[in-house]
């Protein structure tokens, strides 16, 4: 790694001792890895821009001489000598010869083989022998559990005659949508059997329940139309970002109302033909038939509600204005939102939509949907957008669908006092069948009692039998132990960022953090709260100003894209393996199960995880090399509502110091006791916590309403 340090050091003069050695440890870790210099650059390309202004090309040819470096003379898997034709071959000629040039052919296609060193068909059936005993012996050790392809789901449901009948008459208007006894499985596994759900035109509905059970599958399956719903109703499903192009955000949301922008064509149309000449007499008519069913749609107000829309999900005047292709996948993702709530259509379908908003961005949604006129399913495991924003609550649990009225505090209130109903209905169903089951054996043979007995028993049999309650496990995940260090601990004094391209970022930063810290950091999306937290860690070096840290901090970093950077290829057990190398099985196992990665799910592939047990997997990894320090960039996306509290509930018992960005209001008001806000070009605490922040953002919304 010397000749990589010194190439790197003399190409870039600039870079700082922490960021070369990262560079370093990044091309030792990963040399075997490296397929071709684009895996490099991936790695660790972006470091190399901001320490330097070359070109993309010139660190993509820097990137082709680190992967020489470290791979030099790669060859062929199979470490051949490769023959290299000196020109094109043209096979008919070489047929016409083929008597005498048939060693050449086959020089070509086939590698020479030496008749000496051909296999005895007995003692390779003896060797295959030994190797199949060795594998079962391992297996007894280890027990790999292959899990099946989990490629599609299928779902199948009955159809109600009645409304059957309607649709193929093109009568159907009914505005509710019923889905009766479908089913739904993801591969082998079952998620949903003989399930019901009824979406009441103009009600919100939220889709809670565990990770893995099936609330996006179920999305998707009605969305895709293998879950039938009447043809009329119209459905629109966010999952997928905008694809980037020349169209402005503002028109892209725009294009949305396909009956407005028809009527626009048909205008620009009939007008082009006036305009040239045309005597037809019916074109004024048409030219007044379409500015009334313009005037009828309100087709002039709709680029003010689109730009609210807008404004609302934190696209500035300047942004709106902007082609789709030059926004990054979370602001298309807030442009897919925008398009969806600008459509209206009759079923708006949204997966996780808090999870690409900030704060503010969150509390405007809000209360945007509080106000929406059609139907709307949402999952999400933003326990404060599930109480503001659902009128009813679908429970999805034991393979079907529960309903419950209001929104997730009372479905929570609600679900508890039935689940103690029913365990006092059973415990006094089960006390009575032991108290009836006494009298029985007691007087069994005894003639005089043979009626009463007779007639025990037969209530007995007709007394319906009540299974006995099944609780959910409770979620717990285990942070590790750690030994306390003399503060300071973290301190940024004077600090000041700024990018290569003269931006500032922030500036006149001071700030402190010790083992006993619960950091919040909060503000806008591009306030520089990532950028904050890359500085904190050493990753990138303040332009101005003093980072302290103590010797021996070691932090743990959670980023938001780790979940998508996983090997999907491999088990939890392999991925902590290749992570963390040269530990006891059990011991990987342990971790795993720690953080609710247990049994066969943990020698399942990372691939046919959920995301939240995937994020589980990452924190896993993450607590493996036993941090002191934990740096958690938006940690609560794709966990469900109980994982997020077993979360809030371990880094109340973690005894190391914990800075996160989050915009789940719950945990922050669980753990934090220090707020850090990203604003207007700095960084300053809050005094008074959440709720003097929450203030400022209801402020900051009124403001941009009334302007």
């Amino acid at each position: 790694m010397g000749t990589c340090g010194d190439y790197i050091e003399r190409l870039f003069p600039a870079i700082d001792a922490d960021l070369k050695q990262y560079v370093e440890s990044v091309l030792a870790t990963s040399a075997d890895e490296f397929e071709d210099s684009e895996e490099v650059y991936d790695a660790i390309g972006a470091v190399l821009h901001e320490v330097s202004d070359k070109t993309e090309a010139d660190i993509k040819h820097i990137c082709d001489e680190l992967l020489n470096m470290l791979r030099p003379g790669k060859t062929t898997q199979s470490n051949r000598t490769l023959k290299i034709l000196d020109g094109p071959i043209h096979l008919g000629s070489m047929a016409e010869t083929q008597d005498t040039t048939v060693e050449e052919i086959k020089s070509i296609w086939v590698a020479q083989r030496d008749d000496s060193l051909k296999v005895d068909a007995r003692k390779l059936e003896k060797a295959q022998a030994k190797l199949q005993e060795k594998q079962e012996k391992r297996g007894k050790e280890v027990k790999m559990v292959v899990a099946p392809k989990l490629q599609t789901a299928t779902a199948s449901q009955v159809i109600n005659k009645k409304e059957s009948k309607l649709e193929a008459k093109g009568t159907n208007r009914a505005q509710d949508i019923r889905i009766e006894n479908f089913d739904i499985a993801y591969g082998d596994r079952v998620l949903l059997q003989g399930a019901d759900v009824t979406l009441a035109f103009g009600r919100r509905y939220g889709l809670v329940g565990r990770n893995g059970l099936g609330k996006s599958t179920l999305l998707r399956m009605i969305s895709s139309g293998n879950l039938k719903i009447p043809s009329h109703i119209s459905i629109l499903h966010v999952e997928q970002e905008v694809v980037g192009d020349e169209t402005l955000a503002l028109d892209s949301v725009l294009e949305c109302d396909a009956v407005r922008q028809g009527l626009l064509e048909q205008e620009k149309l009939v007008s082009a033909a006036i305009n040239s000449g045309s005597t037809d007499p019916d074109l004024n008519t048409q030219l007044s038939e379409v500015y009334a069913q313009l005037q009828n749609i309100e087709a002039d107000k709709a680029p003010a509600r689109a730009s609210i829309i807008l404004a609302g999900l934190g696209f500035t005047s300047q942004m709106q204005q902007n082609a789709t292709k030059t926004f990054s996948g979370g602001w298309r993702m807030r442009l897919a939102l925008a398009r969806a709530l600008f459509s209206r259509p009759d079923l708006l379908l949204l997966d996780e939509p808090t999870n690409m908003l900030d704060i503010k961005a969150i509390i405007w949604l809000e209360n945007y949907l509080q106000n929406w006129p059609t139907t709307l399913l949402v999952v999400s495991h933003d326990r404060n957008f599930l109480d503001s924003v659902p009128t009813d609550i679908l429970y999805l649990h034991s393979q079907r669908l529960e309903p419950y009225r209001g929104n997730y505090e009372q479905f929570d209130r609600t679900k508890t006092e039935k689940l103690k109903n029913q365990q006092r209905e059973y415990d006094a169903q089960l006390q009575q069948r032991q108290h009836v089951q006494e009298f029985i054996d007691r007087f069994r043979y005894n003639a005089n009692r043979a009626a009463l007995v007779q007639s025990k028993i037969k209530m007995l049999e007709k007394m319906p039998e009540l299974k006995p309650i099944v609780k959910e496990t409770e979620v717990v995940l285990r942070l590790p132990d750690t030994e306390p260090l003399s503060p300071p601990i973290l301190q940024l004094n004077e600090a000041l960022f700024w990018y290569q391209r003269g931006r500032v970022i922030f500036s006149n930063v001071n700030l402190g953090a010790t083992m006993e810290s619960r950091i919040c950091i909060v503000g806008d999306n591009g306030a520089g709260k990532t950028t904050l937290l890359k500085i904190i860690m050493g990753l990138l070096t303040p332009s101005a100003g003093t980072r302290h840290v103590h010797r021996n901090l070691k932090f743990g970093y959670f980023s938001q894209h780790h979940v998508d950077q996983l090997d999907m290829n491999v088990n939890s057990v392999e991925l902590l393996q290749q992570q963390y190398p040269g530990k006891a099985i059990e011991e990987y196992r342990r971790q795993l199960g720690s953080f609710g990665v247990s049994g066969d799910l943990a020698l399942q592939t990372v691939s046919s995880l959920s995301g939240g047990q995937k994020s589980r997997v990452a924190f896993a990894s993450m607590c493996l090399g036993r941090p002191n320090f934990l740096v958690l960039d938006e940690p609560t996306n794709h966990l469900d509502i109980e994982t997020i509290e077993a979360l809030g509930k371990a880094i109340n018992k973690y005894t190391g110091g914990v800075i996160l960005v989050s915009h789940d209001e719950r945990l922050i008001r669980m753990v934090t006791n220090e707020l850090w806000h990203c604003s207007e070009g700095t960084v300053r605490s809050i005094e008074g916590g959440f709720d003097e922040y929450r203030k400022i953002v209801e402020m900051e919304l009124e403001a941009a309403q009334a302007k």
